[in-house]
């Protein structure tokens, strides 16, 4: 497990030294870039973005329905015969 690094740039330093920011998002983890004293974005390697947007496996609709385990909830109803109309 890579170790996160809080490391926080001014604006006009991560413009100015863009290689290094990019080389510490890669090797130290996450950089912080302010913007007036106030968080702004933060800088992540390809890698890291990819772990926290990794998709899980689609079940199918069969698993996933079974997998919400309805059998407590009374899916019961009574017969419908629809309802009588004057034409």
């Amino acid at each position: 497990m890579r170790k996160i690094v809080k490391q926080s740039w001014k604006l006009e330093d991560a413009k100015a030294r863009f290689s290094e920011v990019v080389r510490r998002a890669r090797s130290e983890g996450p950089q912080r870039v302010t913007v007036r004293g106030r968080d702004s974005v933060v800088i992540i390697s390809v890698e890291e973005l990819e772990r926290l947007t990794k998709a899980e496996p689609r079940k199918p609709l069969v698993d996933f329905m079974e997998s919400l385990a309805l059998k407590e909830f009374d899916l019961e109803r009574e017969a419908d015969y629809g309802r009588d109309v004057e034409l």
